[in-house]
């Protein structure tokens, strides 16, 4: 449908931990199907340059570049190299998060800040140096990937991941509200339990759910949901892409939930 013929997309996080699809793989993918040229950013260069070669082999445009965007030097890097590749950034989606389990008592400090570096440092660090490219375009879209755990205890203990999606929603909308004048669009999406590589390969919820038995913890977690089943990278990536389109023109400051559900029944 060529929803984004023309727009030029950045996706942080777009390579996946593992075989299979995580969620900003996915969004690149979709985003290309889509008719963007999208910049493909990740810490792992072989991961990000598996999705480019996926978007090429496809015949869509990609690039890849690696960055640790929890540190401003390599996010104003990323940017800068995105801006000579492409001349613009009209989409950007940020992906990056990690999950380390623990309360308030049993995580430690180096833990905790080591989430919000990863899970709001990186987001808030990507927004500082884009708005005002998009400023310059006259608009663009955000769209941060958060998580139901920032607006409801989803039955395990990770205290700083929820707490830095948390802080991330509100982020999202102070900053939806201040850049609304210049048609930057930013919105949030609230994933709920996904079946993606990033979960299958965390031994902290696997653990937590069924002792380690990842098998037993799909099984858990799909009875969890009202649709009984949880959802996959590709409910993301299409919730990206509507919030990434002009179709959500006129959609800022929203918190778009993809759950099957399970927030509803919790509420």
């Amino acid at each position: 449908m060529e929803r984004l013929k023309g727009k030029t997309a950045m996706v942080v996080g777009a390579g996946s931990i593992g075989p299979g699809w995580g969620n900003g793989k996915a969004t690149a993918v979709t985003f290309a199907r889509e008719g963007a040229q999208v910049f493909c950013v990740d810490r792992n260069a072989a991961a990000a340059e598996e999705t480019v070669k996926i978007i090429t082999g496809e015949g869509g445009k990609a690039a890849a570049f690696t960055a640790d965007v929890s540190r401003a030097a390599e996010v104003e890097a990323m940017v800068a190299a995105c801006l000579k590749t492409y001349g613009r950034i009209d989409v950007l989606d940020n992906n990056v998060g990690i999950a380390e389990m623990g309360s308030v008592v049993e995580t430690t400090e180096s833990e905790w800040d080591r989430v919000f570096a990863v899970n709001l440092k990186s987001a808030f660090l990507a927004m500082k140096h884009v708005i005002p490219v998009m400023q310059k375009q006259g608009g663009g879209s955000i769209i941060n990937i958060s998580s139901i755990a920032s607006i409801r205890h989803v039955g395990i203990s990770y205290v700083s991941y929820g707490a830095s999606k948390a802080a991330m929603n509100q982020m999202t909308r102070t900053t939806a509200v201040q850049f609304a004048a210049d048609h930057v669009r930013v919105n949030c999406i609230l994933p709920g339990l996904m079946k993606t590589p990033m979960v299958e390969h965390s031994a902290g919820l696997a653990a937590s759910y069924a002792k380690g038995d990842v098998e037993a913890m799909w099984r858990a977690r799909d009875s969890q949901v009202p649709m009984g089943h949880m959802g996959d990278a590709w409910d993301v990536a299409n919730a990206a892409l509507f919030l990434a389109s002009d179709e959500s023109r006129y959609v800022t400051g929203l918190e778009l939930v993809v759950d099957g559900g399970m927030t509803a029944r919790s509420a």
